[in-house]
């Protein structure tokens, strides 16, 4: 089930912030039984969302021809703001210094 959430995940992000409802209708499941599935899984909706925003952002920011906006964008956040303070509590390190550092 978490891979096939991650997929799904993939997918929807360009489109902005996929909901769980979004991705269980996708998967063509109940919201409670994705939960459910996923913390049997030891995870949940939020934690695989997180993730994957976090590794798709150091590769994109790998790529200097993205600018900050643009990453920000392609991983669903309504603002490169939301994003730089997200990118912050994942790593430790503002979008701008993992460029620089990475």
């Amino acid at each position: 089930m978490t891979q096939q959430v991650r997929q799904a995940l993939s997918e929807e992000l360009r489109g902005g912030t996929p909901t769980c409802e979004q991705i269980a209708r996708r998967l063509a499941i109940g919201v409670r039984t994705l939960n459910r599935r996923l913390q049997g899984e030891g995870t949940s909706f939020q934690q695989l969302l997180a993730e994957l925003r976090c590794e798709l952002a150091r590769g994109y920011l790998g790529d200097r021809r993205l600018s900050i906006s643009e990453v920000a964008y392609l991983l669903g956040f309504s603002e490169p703001s939301a994003f730089h303070r997200a990118f912050k509590r994942w790593t430790g390190h503002s979008p701008q210094a993992w460029r620089r550092t990475h």
